[in-house]
């Protein structure tokens, strides 16, 4: 039986918060350990963030100069997409990101980086299967899970058999779709329909529900799916999946249930993009005493502990909202709490979020739905981009501006920009509701003209 190794801390996962928070627990003396089974950076850099907005960026590229014209300006022949190159431009920039971040590690004295998978045996005791061979067990008083989670395969009939992709496969393709069958309505299927659909491929977006991007205001959901439409995007709402199988000649056969009842649609490739699941199984979380929820979540209290003491969880493995600035944190409330004697909370903590379409969809705070449930007296600002003069001057006009204010403080209790930079107007939004300034200060605000920023002043004039 190999021996047992102590550390004084053990970080599980090497995304955006077990990453930086195994340097930390480091410098402030701790001898630790971080154990990552795949590759150092988590989702965000290899599977998530880096590559599809790498990716997205090349597909505005295209989108730009098919509309050359519009801005008078001439280009010979069709706009042609070099998907080999797209490809190599996205590994570049992933293997620039994870090198860096494997680098701080390694460079960083006091913490060991395993690669291997790791499994509790008993609490505080994990036994790592490492990649190269041999297995090692490890345990110490302080142990972080930052496992992450990975793509769902939905139930449904056929798919088995049938070569699909997910968020990570897709975008190692080599060449343009004809026509792209994607699953889902939520801000990855979105991204990549409006990201193929732009490099050439025929793209139909199969939604169960009635809107898209289902956390949002039902305005909200409408405007995205006639932009999207409007980007020749074949949107069906209301529309469930039956079963899928390979038809000859390698083209896939999906028969949806919709609002024109039962029909098959044929595509040369499907796309599932309807949620994650945790990557809880192989960590045994069950052996530690931690528990998990009906998903295989880790649940977590307001500052991270698990149920097992001197055991927490940070990132996407503990459910709720799973985005990269939200795992970083998390790794800054361990950081206070267990390094500095702070006392950090997520109670209360805003979570914004933009999805990469074009224009893009910047969020904070309460939508006007959940505001109405608290039984709010609200005041609702709402712009249309055609009223922006930077978007008339650069010919991006689509979309609108929404923030929700309470009638009685003037406070900005959440907002939704619907608009080029949409993530960047929004977050100076979450600037002021951070400061806790009244709308009434960014209506009067002098800001640079012709700015986006600028268009606050008129956001917030529709309130008078």
């Amino acid at each position: 039986m190999a021996a047992v190794e102590q550390f004084d801390a053990i970080v599980v996962g090497a995304g955006q918060a077990g990453g930086p928070f195994s340097t930390a627990l480091a410098r402030s003396g701790k001898k630790t350990a971080i154990i990552e089974r795949e590759h150092v950076g988590g989702t965000c850099i290899n599977e998530g963030c880096t590559p599809t907005k790498t990716m997205v960026a090349s597909a505005r590229v295209a989108y730009l100069a098919r509309r050359g014209a519009d801005y008078g300006v001439h280009t010979s022949g069709p706009v042609q997409v070099d998907m080999v190159r797209v490809r190599e431009r996205k590994r570049k920039v992933v293997d620039d990101f994870r090198s860096g971040s494997q680098h701080r590690i390694e460079e960083t004295p006091g913490v060991e980086l395993l690669f291997g998978e790791a499994r509790f045996t008993e609490p505080h005791t994990l036994a790592v299967r490492l990649r190269d061979g041999g297995v090692r067990t490890l345990t110490a008083p302080l142990i972080v899970l930052n496992t992450g989670d990975r793509p769902a395969v939905p139930q449904l009939p056929g798919l088995e058999r049938v070569s699909s992709l997910d968020s990570t496969s897709i975008m190692e393709l080599d060449h343009v779709p004809a026509h792209l069958l994607v699953l889902g309505g939520g801000y990855i299927a979105l991204e990549f329909g409006q990201m193929f659909r732009r490099f050439g491929s025929r793209v139909t977006l199969v939604q169960r529900s009635g809107h898209l991007l289902s956390h949002e205001d039902a305005d909200v959901a409408d405007e995205v799916a006639t932009i999207l439409r409007e980007d020749g995007i074949d949107v069906l709402l209301h529309t469930r999946a039956v079963r899928v199988d390979q038809a000859a000649g390698g083209l896939i056969r999906l028969t949806v249930d919709g609002p024109r009842g039962e029909e098959t649609l044929e595509g040369t490739h499907l796309l599932v993009a309807t949620g994650r699941v945790p990557n809880t199984e192989a960590l045994n979380p069950a052996a530690a005493g931690v528990r998990t929820d009906d998903k295989g979540y880790i649940v977590v209290d307001e500052r991270l502990r698990t149920s097992a003491p001197g055991i927490y969880a940070v990132g996407d493995v503990k459910g709720g909202p799973a985005f990269t600035h939200i795992s970083y944190d998390d790794f800054r409330i361990l950081r206070t709490n267990l390094l500095e004697g702070g006392d950090a909370s997520i109670t209360g903590r805003l979570v914004p979020y933009t999805v990469f379409i074009d224009p893009q969809l910047g969020r904070v705070g309460l939508t006007e739905a959940e505001a109405q449930r608290q039984g709010r007296r609200l005041r609702v600002a709402k712009l249309p981009m055609s009223y922006v003069a930077r978007a008339i001057e650069v010919d991006e006009t689509r979309g609108f501006m929404k923030a929700v204010v309470d009638e009685e403080t003037k406070q900005i209790l959440g907002c939704a920009v619907l608009g080029i930079e949409g993530g960047e107007i929004m977050s100076a939004l979450e600037i002021a509701m951070m400061g806790r300034l009244p709308y009434t200060t960014l209506k009067e605000a002098v800001f640079a003209h012709p700015t986006l920023a600028e268009s606050l002043n008129n956001l917030f004039m529709t309130l008078d």
